[in-house]
């Protein structure tokens, strides 16, 4: 197996946290909200036979640095601060979750970098999608209790999302969000304010969307996502959840290293 490698990169925002493993053209991974590079712990290894691949911890996420202002924006130009950090020139970028939000805008401002695009799980966030989140309740967020419950709180609110076998995974979430504390929201939040309506079209490298079926809160939203960018191809993992890339890392990469070359 190739041995995972971690490092610190610096940008104007602070130090960004990432693991890589491999070797050979570079390939990207941004997580969703509140995860860190842990979510593609295992995909790393099996990606990295073939690739380079990178998964940084976004800013304001994970150990890289904490951020005052979280904006799709921000996020998206740390990614570029990172690729100039690590020298590299153009890159494949995957996202999944609130990581395909990122990876839109990367693509969107610095289309010369993003040689192709995977977008796992990726919500489509108009003016329509902006309202609906507006008024969803908070995903995450929850009050801390003396005693511990809310721990136990933040479980259950996920449990329901992840596979019932496998307590190992949600385990491994609640360790991220906890280090997050009260950012928790704040990648939802910035979510919920971008216009992505305005920066598919800018969008010039082939697309991968990527759906999973088990997932209620991105599936329904990989049609209209995939119609906004017209040359997306479009792939489907059958019992795929939220947490689609620590859960069925080998069907990731295979759709993944298939799409690449």
């Amino acid at each position: 197996m190739t041995a995972i490698r971690r490092g610190y990169a610096d940008t104007s925002r602070g130090q960004v946290h990432y693991a890589e493993c491999g070797s050979g053209a570079p390939v990207v991974l941004l997580h969703q909200t509140p995860r860190s590079w842990d979510e593609y712990r295992e995909v790393l290894p099996l990606l990295g036979y073939t690739h380079r691949a990178i998964a940084m911890d976004t800013i304001g996420f994970g150990s890289s640095a904490p951020l005052s202002e979280h904006t799709i924006e921000a996020y998206a130009e740390t990614v570029v601060e990172f690729l100039d950090a690590l020298e590299l020139a153009r890159v494949d970028l995957v996202g999944h979750h609130t990581g395909g939000v990122v990876a839109v805008e990367v693509a969107a401002r610095a289309p010369q970098r993003v040689a192709r695009l995977v977008l796992s799980s990726t919500p489509y966030i108009d003016a329509e999608g902006r309202e609906k989140r507006r008024h969803r309740p908070p995903i995450d967020h929850v009050e801390v209790d003396p005693d511990g419950a809310h721990l136990t709180e933040l479980w259950r609110r996920r449990q329901n999302f992840y596979p019932p076998d496998r307590p190992d995974l949600l385990t491994r979430f609640v360790r991220d969000a906890l280090i997050v504390g009260d950012d928790i929201e704040k990648g939802h939040e910035a979510c919920a304010r971008y216009h992505m309506e305005e920066r598919v079209s800018l969008i010039r490298c082939p697309v991968l969307c990527v759906g999973a079926s088990a997932d209620p809160y991105a599936f329904p939203e990989l049609k209209p996502l995939s119609l906004h960018i017209p040359h997306a191809q479009v792939a489907v993992i059958e019992g795929g959840m939220v947490p689609l890339m620590d859960q069925r890392p080998d069907e990731v990469v295979r759709l993944i290293a298939r799409f690449l070359t």
